[in-house]
């Protein structure tokens, strides 16, 4: 079985609000310098996912990424957990793409890839909390999608999984191939020894660029970007006066009733 896992590479997102910044003219958000690059939460979930089927049945995983310039010192970490190949997509055209770009460009590198039977991405990416990429990919190749799940199985030939819902789960159950969400109920991604980073750091790794896959992006995309802010929040507190418990109870519902609120 050969399984394509998306990930992004994202800024750190348990970094200190405070290192959050809004770039007016670019329309973009940064970070002050040394907040690190990590790879997206949820999709370590995805890769993890992929390595719990590889433990029970001979699989390959091809770990696939993009950007302008992806960190390789962060994205090796999923060679150093398991994972048996890496792609990267590397292109100035692959800077800030909307979700349907994204969905595009990787969807044109799976197509290059040929033969898959699972495709995996996190159920959003902690940067954005879209939440589009994933079931793009899949309408543009044209398979079937399952978000949000938390548990895949292999069964009979077929891959089985289970989907959370806001009242519980399903399970469903698909022929290959086809593309899954993966939720941060699945498990947290296991960590890699000393021996295995450093191993992954020499590994090699497959570059393509947007003309390597025929794509001009600069023309596709479906939505963009007319306001990027922090938000203000402005707190207005009132001291009720009074003598007694009674008299102060009496002036607070005076005025909630002044507020509308009650």
């Amino acid at each position: 079985m050969n399984i394509v896992v998306c990930i992004k590479v994202v800024m750190d997102p348990e970094a200190p609000l405070s290192t959050f910044r809004v770039e007016p003219g670019a329309q973009r958000a940064s970070w002050s310098q040394g907040v690190p690059p990590v790879l997206n939460p949820y999709d370590e979930n995805a890769l993890e996912a992929a390595l719990r089927i590889k433990e029970v049945s001979p699989s390959k995983i091809i770990v696939l990424s993009l950007g302008k310039e992806v960190p390789k010192a962060v994205i090796k970490r999923a060679l150093a957990v398991g994972a048996d190949e890496l792609l990267l997509l590397e292109d100035d055209e692959f800077e800030n793409l909307d979700g349907f770009g994204t969905a595009y460009a990787l969807a044109a590198a799976i197509k290059r890839i040929g033969e898959y039977s699972l495709i995996l991405t996190g159920r959003m990416a902690a940067d954005t909390n879209a939440g589009l990429v994933g079931p793009g990919i899949a309408e543009i190749l044209g398979i079937p999608s399952i978000t949000f799940v938390k548990r895949i199985e292999l069964a009979d030939g077929k891959i089985r999984a289970e989907q959370v819902l806001s009242h519980g789960y399903q399970v469903s159950e698909v022929a290959p191939p086809v593309l899954m969400t993966v939720s941060h109920e699945l498990g947290t991604l296991r960590s890699a020894s000393v021996q295995d980073i450093v191993a992954a750091r020499k590994k090699p790794f497959v570059a393509w660029h947007a003309t390597d896959l025929g794509l001009q992006l600069s023309t596709i995309a479906r939505s963009r970007i007319v306001s990027l802010f922090i938000p203000e929040k402005k707190t207005n507190c009132k001291i009720i006066q009074g003598e007694t418990p009674d008299e102060l109870g009496a002036n607070l519902a005076i005025k909630l009733r002044e507020l509308k609120i009650i």
